[in-house]
């Protein structure tokens, strides 16, 4: 596998990971209301957002390039 091939595997999974993380800081604050849970499920989905523009503005680069 290239290296930009793994790139868009490894921002494809650190997306996914961020998302996971949101939504488990959201359950785990369904349980017992913490604010901290909650800070820590919009840091991730906040996250989660910037790494999908990043791999679309990657995406696009690369294309342009006619590297992918």
């Amino acid at each position: 596998m290239s290296l930009k091939g793994f790139h868009i595997v490894f921002i494809t999974f650190s997306t996914l990971l961020a998302f996971g993380i949101g939504v488990w800081c959201l359950w785990i604050n369904s349980m017992g209301a913490t604010s901290s849970y909650v800070v820590g499920a919009i840091l991730s989905f906040a996250s989660a957002i910037v790494l999908i523009i990043y791999g679309c503005w990657f995406w696009r680069k690369m294309k342009r390039l006619r590297l992918i």
